[in-house]
Parts: C-alpha cells; sequence; structure tokens
C-alpha cells in the first residue's frame, strides 16, 4: 500500500501539473484575498479571514478535480491498471493509498496559504488581533471538505479513461454535493423539510466547523461522506476487474 502511495504522489509532484495547479490555485486565493475589489481585506478594514475561507471551497472546486482526475482514468488508459491489480495488494488497499497521496497534494496546496494568517495577524491592530481559534476552526473544515471532495474525484475517475470527463464529472459532483442541497431545500415545494435537506449537504457542515466549534456530528460527516464514495468506487472498480 505504501509503495502505491509513494509511487501515486511521486509520479504527480514529477509532473509540471503538479506545480501548475497549486501554483494557480495560491495564485488566484491571493488575489482574492488581497488585491479585487470587493474580496479585498484591506478594503474590508478588519483582521479576519472568514472571506478567504468563503472562498476557497469553490476553488477546491477546480484543484482537487485537476489533482484526482488522473488517479485511475491514467492507469487505465496507458493500460498499467492491469499490471497493478496483479500485485499482492487489495482493490480496496490501492483505493485508499491513491486517495490518501491525492490528499496530501491536497495539504501541500493549503499550508502556504499559512501565509495569510500569519500577514493579517501582523497587519491587526494591535499585533496578534485575530480569532485564532475561528481560523484553527476553519482550516479544519477546509481539510475535512477537501478529504470529502477529494473521494468524489477519486470516484470520478474511477469512471472513465478520459480525465478531461473526469474532471467535468468530479467539479460537477463537488458543485452539488456543496451547494445543490441548499438550493433543493429552498423549492417552494420542500420548504418544509429545508433543514433536513440543508443538513445533507457539505455546506452546512462546513460552516458548522468554520465558527471554531468542532462538533462531533460534522466530523462523522465528513467521515462517512468520504467513506460512501470510496466505497463507490470500489464498486466501480471491482466490477471493471
Amino acid at each position: 500500500m505504501y509503495a502505491v502511495f509513494k509511487r501515486e504522489l511521486f509520479s504527480f509532484l514529477s509532473s509540471m501539473v503538479a506545480y501548475i495547479t497549486i501554483g494557480i490555485f495560491l495564485l488566484v486565493s491571493s488575489l482574492l484575498l488581497w488585491f479585487f475589489p470587493n474580496t479585498s481585506l484591506l478594503d474590508y478594514g478588519y483582521a479576519e479571514l472568514g472571506g478567504f475561507f468563503s472562498l476557497v471551497p469553490y476553488l477546491f472546486m477546480f484543484l482537487i478535480p485537476a489533482i484526482t482526475m488522473r488517479s485511475f482514468a491514467e492507469e487505465r488508459r496507458e493500460g498499467t491498471y492491469e499490471l497493478l491489480i496483479t500485485k499482492p495488494i487489495t482493490l480496496w488497499q490501492i483505493i485508499i493509498a491513491k486517495y490518501l497521496a491525492s490528499l496530501v497534494l491536497v495539504l501541500f496546496a493549503l499550508i502556504p496559504t499559512l501565509v495569510y494568517y500569519y500577514s493579517i495577524s501582523e497587519l491587526g491592530f494591535p499585533k496578534g488581533n485575530i480569532d485564532s481559534g475561528a481560523v484553527i476552526g476553519s482550516y479544519i473544515g477546509l481539510f475535512l471538505l477537501g478529504s470529502a471532495f477529494t473521494s468524489i474525484g477519486i470516484f470520478a475517475s474511477s469512471l472513465t479513461k478520459n480525465q478531461v470527463i473526469a474532471f467535468v464529472i468530479c467539479a460537477g459532483l463537488c458543485a452539488f454535493a456543496f451547494l445543490g442541497f441548499d438550493y433543493t431545500g429552498q423549492l417552494i415545494t420542500l420548504q418544509k423539510f429545508e433543514n433536513t435537506i440543508t443538513a445533507l449537504g457539505i455546506n452546512e457542515h462546513y460552516v458548522s466547523i468554520s465558527r471554531g466549534v468542532l462538533d462531533t456530528r460534522d466530523l462523522i460527516y465528513f467521515v462517512s461522506f468520504s467513506i460512501v464514495f470510496l466505497l463507490f468506487t470500489k464498486l466501480i472498480m471491482g466490477g471493471k476487474k
């Protein structure tokens, strides 16, 4: 399992795609945080990262599909998947290894954004005037959100040999999982069930954790969400095997 994890991680890091993808993510998040008029913290005037954490989920809808789209799609396109499944390793271990490797890449993309926290802490008056608890909670929420989106990406990659199609499927599923339940619950005919339907979506639980309060219900939701999509991946790949 470790060999597959290492191979998956280093194969991505050895290509320019990794650096371009993560670089674009950091560039866009920096522009949104510091320069764009409607989202700039310098115009907002308060030492807090709420705007950043509300924008990153939308950037994740493009970053994570770009990271995960090659997981199984490239293996099947190049014919290396057949070689992989002949190794003394179970299908479940292959899926977990690829999932963890992609999740590490998401973590690599998040780590440089800690500079934003340091910068805002220094710019605050007085220095350090920032709600660190809320920031920590929001980063935990981002990591859990990334883990959920990554499980969707692994599943999408198992559906096709075409990486572009895998990207589109993942982006669409991530958008629906994050926003779809909120919009569905607001339909006139479903308003009596709005709270129940909204609770099924990712956004409700992400916002809850971002407040800085770690609720076991939210943690269970994200873990269960990831497990369900990894199980879907196992069913798909098991059938093709």
